[in-house]
């Protein structure tokens, strides 16, 4: 008797908490290195036997990609890759970019703290961790996107102005870019790139900082726009 009240009080057993995620991740790398196409149907009784797990932790995964949008639902459907921007949008995505980006570096250059500094810094260097540390180039690839698109939000946030920080996340631009070619060269470049808007960042310059961060845009528009 007091067997079972104890195993009563125990409740449901509770999924390891790092099951989603790790769900969400692979996913995420199969859409941003294009194993799943832009227009791809996604099945998800096909996930749930390629990766071993349910359908909660896959639909959860889903609908938080579909708010990344890198996945649309369609009701009836189902699941499908968000399409591929065309060459005309990729060319507004970076006018307004220009617009955004630099205004908003030489503004953190003044405004992030130096525990955000810290932050940002350490997510440069985890963007150059090569990718035969990690065993699967194309995993190593999705995880630079994440956490580009972390680097870039965080300056973003740094500048102070939350309307420029929504204004960008709103544009997924990482998810266009990233998706557009399975790209790994761009990753050794942009390492570069960012080390001199965090030099600038660090010695508070802010004319330095904008003037890096467009450097920076420029040079990602000339590696991608082969792509469209």
């Amino acid at each position: 008797m007091t067997s079972r009240r104890n195993e009563a009080q125990r409740g449901p057993i509770q999924r390891p908490p790092r099951l989603g995620e790790e769900v969400y991740s692979a996913i995420y790398s199969q859409l941003m290195t294009l194993q799943i196409p832009p227009g791809g149907r996604i099945s998800v009784d096909s996930l749930v036997r390629d990766l071993g797990v349910s359908q909660t932790p896959i639909r959860e995964a889903l609908s938080r990609l579909e708010a990344q949008g890198l996945v649309t639902k369609t009701h009836l459907v189902g699941y499908s890759a968000t399409n591929q921007i065309d060459r005309k949008k990729l060319e507004q995505l970076y006018e307004l970019r220009l617009l955004l980006e630099p205004h908003a570096a030489a503004r953190a250059a003044i405004n992030m703290s130096e525990e955000e500094l810290a932050d940002l810094e350490q997510l440069a260097n985890d963007m150059k961790t090569p990718p035969e540390d990690n065993g699967d180039p194309r995993t190593a690839y999705s995880r630079f996107a994440r956490n580009d698109a972390a680097f870039h939000d965080k300056i973003a946030e740094g500048s102070g102005n939350e309307l420029v920080q929504e204004a960008l996340a709103r544009l997924y631009i990482h998810v266009h870019l990233f998706r557009l070619y399975y790209h790994t060269l761009a990753t050794a470049t942009a390492n570069a790139e960012h080390k001199e808007i965090i030099r600038a960042l660090k010695r508070r310059a802010p004319q330095d900082a904008e003037n890096a961060m467009r450097e920076h845009i420029l040079r990602s528009r000339e590696r991608f726009i082969v792509a469209v």
